[in-house]
């Protein structure tokens, strides 16, 4: 068996990046002293000389004749990168050193990254870059006075933006009433369908970028998970434990009257148990990519599946809360 052995140049750019494929293509070999590739034919010789006994102990190509290497990314080399940066300088890593910088972010207008990843390349912002930057200016200069991550090692910047959710979260809350008093939608139909869906939407983005930037999309689950135990664990029992507390101080009981909130349970629990199914369904061989990717047929059909369960939903908690359904 003849063994040949490849020197592959890897260069190193100094950046990391994800998985990277090449293919190695064997061809016939070629015979140096004769300069003509083995197999090939010629029409003017009839017999057969030394030089042709010669040649049938040539290499031949095999069954296999091409090669796939895949050069995979390391997540531990990156884990220890990322530690060694964040102790080295965090706040060059997550944050902002100065106030002065922090607004002079706000109010520049920058072009998204992911072009700009992908190429390694800057490129200049787009009218969808000022469209949006428009539209969130407010925001950005309004969590500018954030403290830096610089001082206090970073508890001066968490504090103040606990603060400012908290505020921001009171006021949402209350638009929302306001917005439903004046459209006459009842508090639980407001709450289902324009506080949450205001509020998951940033979620979802977040949970795509996660998903694209991770190889099993652990993060984005993560980012999920975390952010629906914070809402519901610590925005309604935190808020509830403390209510409980005063009111027992007063000698009185506090109460928390259900309204919808079994049937809406119900319904969500029912909801998510059939997405799980699709999802653990899609994991078979014949949809290729997981239940994140595959085929575009299948990917639509889970897409268009997952909106109107959510439209379902919307339709049912609406209908009991308006007693047109019965409820529980």
């Amino acid at each position: 068996m003849a063994r040949k052995l490849l020197n592959v140049k890897v260069i190193d750019d100094e950046e990391y990046e994800k998985n990277k494929t090449f293919t190695i293509v064997l061809e016939e070999p070629i015979l140096l002293d004769v300069g003509k590739r083995h197999g090939d034919t010629n029409d003017n010789k009839t017999g057969t000389g030394p030089e042709d006994v010669s040649k049938m102990g040539c290499p031949i190509l095999g069954e296999h004749t091409k090669l796939e290497v895949v050069i995979e990314e390391s997540y531990e080399f990156k884990s220890t990168v990322d530690k060694l940066i964040k102790k080295t300088n965090l706040a060059l890593v997550v944050g902002s050193s100065s106030w002065r910088e922090q607004f002079v972010s706000a109010v520049t207008v920058s072009a998204g990254n992911d072009d700009e990843e992908d190429s390694g390349e800057e490129r200049l912002p787009s009218c969808f870059d000022y469209i949006m930057h428009f539209l969130t200016v407010f925001w950005k200069v309004l969590f500018a006075f954030v403290p830096p991550t610089e001082y206090w090692n970073g508890w001066a910047c968490f504090f103040v933006s606990i603060s400012l959710i908290g505020v921001l979260t009171a006021v949402t809350g209350d638009l929302a009433c306001h917005f439903g008093c004046t459209v006459g939608l009842k508090d639980s139909v407001t709450a289902v369908v324009f506080v949450a869906l205001g509020t998951s939407v940033p979620d979802t983005f977040a949970s795509k970028t996660a998903a694209i930037q991770d190889q099993y999309a652990d993060a984005s689950i993560g980012n999920v998970t975390g952010s629906n135990a914070v809402n519901v664990f610590l925005g309604i029992g935190v808020a509830w434990t403390i209510a409980a507390v005063y009111w027992k101080s007063k000698g009185k009981v506090f109460k928390v009257d259900p309204g919808s909130l079994a049937f809406s349970v119900t319904v969500f629990t029912v909801m998510a148990l059939v997405c799980v199914v699709v999802l653990v369904y899609r994991r078979r061989p014949s949809v290729a990519g997981g239940e994140l990717g595959g085929p575009r047929t299948p990917k639509l059909l889970t897409f268009f599946l997952f909106l109107s369960l959510w439209f379902i939903y919307i339709l049912l908690s609406s209908l009991e809360a308006y007693c047109h359904v019965p409820g529980f």
